[in-house]
């Protein structure tokens, strides 16, 4: 074979294999909802592992991915603002090769003074941007794997985004008769709420956005051994391999104290928008309760409300579904599958 033939057949062999790496589902599988992606992509993975996720899910169509912050003093020594969770988020998509297909918006980098005042910022204005369009019907979630700052600042600036959106947020603690807090634990803080509790007033106490909330008690079920994402998601192409540096790294600061079995709390927000059933479209395999919205207080608790608003509480997720889900998309993404 001549030198011009074997380099022909080179990037022809390459080239295919390169398209190969992208699974083209539109034969079998149309998107069915729209999905802004708020997170604090600069502290726990979890995030990371979650926007991937979205990115292989051929049903959502993901409008907006907002960088948010995180606590101020960061988490485990990483940067706690808005700008580093951007930068993490955009090293996905470059390890992804889609850097060029999505653009990430800064959320806030500091929680609201108060419950009347937004902070404007170029995450909250992708929501109301996308929410408000009236040239689609497809349903519009948008989902929160930390604070709500954002998202409750688009309201404030626009409170007819509760008329347009669903909001799945991973935080809040256990309901009574549902669940009892882990071990150690407060009763009545929750770590997401803690990020921007005055945030989490605007959106319970004040809004009329319909919320579907996965509580403390549900989140902690998405565990996975550090076992098992080294044989199904290391090896697994740059994005793979960027997932699990990403939590050797965390785990590594953490002074290798965090166990084998990691939850990657921020899962079901996949699990719930892009998993669900054939026929009449809902989360069918995961459960949970209609609870009237607690009140939050200014310290971010949650207290029983009576006259709150009828929110979704999930309190039982389909963890099989949800990361054999990924471990699958993943390898297909990669070229690899099993």
């Amino acid at each position: 074979m001549k030198k011009i033939e074997i380099l022909l057949f080179c990037t022809l062999f390459f080239a295919g294999f390169s398209l190969a790496q992208t699974p083209d589902y539109s034969h079998v599988v149309d998107k069915r909802a729209r999905v802004i992606i708020d997170n604090d992509f600069g502290g726990d993975p979890d995030g990371l592992f979650q926007l991937a996720h979205h990115l292989l899910s051929p049903t959502v169509e993901v409008k907006a991915i907002i960088g948010s912050k995180h606590y101020a003093n960061g988490f485990y020594g990483y940067p706690g603002d808005a700008v580093y969770s951007c930068k993490m988020a955009n090293e996905l998509l470059s390890a992804m090769h889609l850097n060029d297909q999505y653009i990430v918006f800064g959320g806030s980098s500091v929680e609201l003074p108060d419950t009347l005042t937004p902070v404007e910022s170029e995450g909250a204005k992708a929501i109301i941007q996308e929410a408000m369009r009236d040239d689609t019907h497809m349903p519009l979630y948008v989902v929160c794997g930390a604070g709500l700052t954002n998202i409750a600042s688009a309201w404030l600036m626009e409170p007819k985004i509760a008329e347009k959106i669903i909001l799945i947020w991973i935080g809040g603690t256990e309901y009574d008769g549902l669940a009892s807090p882990p071990p150690g634990a407060s009763k009545n803080w929750e770590y997401n709420t803690g990020i921007d509790a005055k945030a989490c007033q605007v959106i319970f106490n004040q809004s009329n956005i319909p919320i579907w909330q996965v509580p403390r008690d549900a989140y902690r079920q998405a565990l996975t051994s550090y076992a098992e994402l080294v044989c199904k998601v290391k090896g697994q192409g740059e994005t793979g391999n960027f997932l699990i540096s990403r939590l050797d790294d965390l785990m590594k600061r953490a002074n290798r104290g965090l166990g084998e079995a990691y939850a990657l709390g921020d899962s079901p927000l996949v699990l719930l928008t892009a998993l669900q059933s054939a026929w009449e479209s809902d989360p069918s395999s995961s459960r949970y309760a209609l609870k009237p919205a607690p009140r939050v207080s200014d310290t971010g608790y949650f207290n029983e409300n009576p006259n709150g608003r009828e929110i979704r509480v999930y309190y039982d997720l389909d963890v099989r579904l949800m990361f054999e889900d990924f471990f699958a998309k993943l390898s297909l993404f990669s070229g690899s599958p099993d």
